[in-house]
């Protein structure tokens, strides 16, 4: 993958062997070196900004298949919003799951759907629900540790384009990521617009928001975790070892995986490009690298 628009380097070397219970004893980073604290489960203790800041953390779940998926959630619903008049098709499914929940259902005119999800197409309904929690990088750590299996982490790295995000977001959590870690600062948040954009599966994501990526990465280093970030230049992701606990970066389409995160990362992995265009959008690319890497995973 041409990814990105800057020249990087090529895959770095291993990290130091300081007290890292999963330090590889070979450039090849064998898997079995760094798994024993993931066996067994533990007790649970467009690249232009279009940040829309008011909008972000406001409990708004916009869409059918967004709504449906909150409704499959354990997340508290206050109510659920129709179209006066819309009670055909997967509404009707949509409303009878909320009945049954004891949900309560209004009828509204499309205008006052439209306003409230800021003119984002919402397909007839808008729930009202909690905000979705964020969680910390530690939690996404220890959901791998009690399902009993390697971590596999997203890290977006300036991403502001919700649907981009969104699209991310379905990505991760259907390759079985354990979690997404996103920036507070110069990024899109979890706006109603993100939900939708990934069909409700960020309502089955661990999601953390960060104020450093940079620190984040290398915190998650010195619990030995591999980090890849997905930039041209590097090595092809269907030569890249993922085996073992690994982090994968990936950055906005203008400016790709910050210096500072390319720097930190241990492997630089590409995707080798054949045709004309010289780049995937990147959740296109996220979808190519996750899936190598779930797959390696699962053969473990």
């Amino acid at each position: 993958m041409e990814y990105g628009k800057k020249n990087q380097k090529g895959a770095k070397g291993a990290p130091s062997n300081n007290g890292n219970k999963y330090q590889a004893k070979s450039k090849q980073h064998p898997a079995s070196d760094r798994m024993d604290k993931y066996r067994a489960p533990k007790p649970v203790k467009r690249e232009e900004p279009l940040i829309d800041e008011e909008m972000e953390d406001t409990g708004l779940v916009i869409g059918r298949n967004a709504v449906r998926e909150l409704l499959k959630s354990d997340r508290e619903i206050d109510k659920i919003l129709v179209r006066r008049g819309d009670r055909e098709g997967s509404i009707v499914v949509l409303v009878a799951m909320a009945i049954e929940r004891g949900i309560p259902v209004v009828e509204v005119d499309k205008d006052k759907l439209d306003h409230m999800s800021g003119f984002a197409p919402h397909q007839g309904i808008v729930a009202m629900a909690a905000q979705k929690e964020y969680c910390t990088p530690e939690d996404i750590l220890e959901i791998a540790r009690q399902r009993g299996e390697v971590p596999l982490i997203v890290i977006a790295d300036g991403i502001t384009d919700p649907y981009n995000l969104g699209a991310l977001i379905r990505c991760a959590e259907g390759c079985g990521a354990h979690g997404l870690i996103i920036p507070k600062r110069r990024a899109v948040g979890l706006t109603p617009l993100v939900s939708k954009s990934s069909a409700g599966a960020v309502e089955h994501l661990a999601i953390a928001k960060v104020a450093n990526i940079g620190a984040t990465v290398r915190a998650l280093k010195k619990e030995g975790v591999w980090v890849f970030a997905a930039e041209a230049g590097g090595k092809p992701y269907y030569e890249t070892d993922f085996r073992g606990p690994c982090a994968l970066v990936f950055g906005s389409e203008g400016n790709g995986v910050s210096d500072l995160v390319t720097k930190e990362a241990d492997v630089i992995t590409s995707i080798p490009m054949y045709g004309k265009v010289n780049s995937f959008n990147v959740s296109t690319a996220a979808s190519v690298i996750l899936a190598e890497a779930a797959k390696q995973h699962r053969q473990l």
